[in-house]
């Protein structure tokens, strides 16, 4: 499908036809051959006046926490409400052989089949963060094409899993109710970028769930005090970050859980903290394309595919090093004999 069909099918279209164009325009989008890419950029461009009126959500946790689970539960809740909503699930790719399960949709059989749901897996692809590179471009898919509530699901790998904390409104950390101690609830990383932490599978032991929303809210008022500038009760904000307990496979919680999302929204909103964090995200996102570009281009510089053979070798075999080896490939493709300190 050329760019101008997709747009119509994502825009206009509706059922089969729409979804048809959705997963179309993410795979379109995901392709790193340089002709889908300009296809890409020139769809994403026509996209973006149907895009904003989205609610975007982050869900990290670790593997175990239950996150498919609460999605699930999540967007049924929601869908009952009249809202559509849309999953990007997020797979890890295995190190050896680069491919990935891709097996969320599995764990979400009652929400997968409803008209008002859309998800797609996509593999993390070796991008660091528990996304995948596309994912921004994925959501503002899903945003043109009506979806009232974007959910991304990180790969879910510990405390340096916050770069879906950097493309969402609102970032949402599960933990288990036998997580930790105190001080693992206030170790750098996503505890102290969470907008909200949800302890889930409370059912299972509810005496060790209140012992941890109690650890982990006095946690989060040190935070508050030293940490993420966004939950700085002394700047006068009006949001500072709740800890609840759920049970998602009992769907018990949900409501509560949406209820502090939507007054999140509301107060985010109002005092122009949404709007700031969106245009924070949007220049990062363009560094960020502008980083990946570079090392594009760097890789594809004629002089460095014909010295980057031997150096690997040399530094391989302990011939040269690595810092002096990265010095002589940046000479090479700035065309310079020496190549600044780097």
């Amino acid at each position: 499908m050329t760019p101008d069909v997709l747009l119509q099918g994502i825009v206009a279209g509706s059922g089969a036809v729409q979804r048809r164009a959705i997963a179309k325009a993410i795979t379109l989008l995901e392709s790193t051959r340089a002709d889908h890419r300009a296809q890409g950029d020139e769809l994403l461009t026509a996209l973006l006046p149907h895009t904003g009126r989205a609610l975007r959500l982050g869900i990290s946790g670790v593997p175990g926490v239950g996150k498919s689970t609460f999605i699930e539960a999540l967007g049924l809740h929601l869908i009952a409400q009249g809202l559509k909503v849309a999953v990007l699930a997020i797979d890890p790719s295995s190190t050896v052989s680069g491919g990935a399960i891709l097996g969320d949709k599995t764990r979400m059989e009652h929400l997968s089949v409803h008209r008002d749901a859309y998800i797609r897996p996509s593999p993390s692809s070796g991008t660091l963060g528990g996304v995948a590179e596309k994912t921004r471009e994925s959501m503002l898919v899903c945003e043109a094409a009506g979806y009232d509530v974007v959910i991304v699901e990180t790969v879910g790998v510990g405390q340096s899993e916050i770069a879906v904390q950097g493309m969402t409104d609102m970032f949402v950390v599960l933990q288990l109710p036998n997580a930790g101690d105190d001080l693992q609830a206030i170790k750098k990383g996503v505890m102290e970028l969470a907008d909200l932490v949800v302890i889930n599978k409370a059912d299972i032991d509810p005496h060790a769930a209140m012992r941890a929303q109690a650890q982990i809210t006095s946690s989060l008022r040190l935070l508050m005090l030293h940490g993420n500038p966004d939950h700085d009760w002394k700047a006068g904000l009006v949001w500072r970050p709740k800890v609840i307990t759920i049970s998602a496979l009992q769907s018990q919680g949900v409501d509560e859980f949406w209820a502090a999302v939507t007054d999140f929204r509301a107060q985010q909103t109002a005092n122009g903290r949404l709007a700031a964090r969106r245009e924070r995200q949007a220049l990062a996102w363009m560094w960020e394309r502008i980083d990946a570009g570079l090392k594009q281009a760097f890789r594809a510089h004629p002089r460095v595919r014909q010295l980057l053979p031997g150096l690997q070798a040399d530094v391989a075999a302990g011939r040269i090093a690595a810092s002096t080896a990265a010095r002589n490939l940046l000479a090479a493709q700035a065309g310079q004999a020496q190549a600044a300190i780097i």
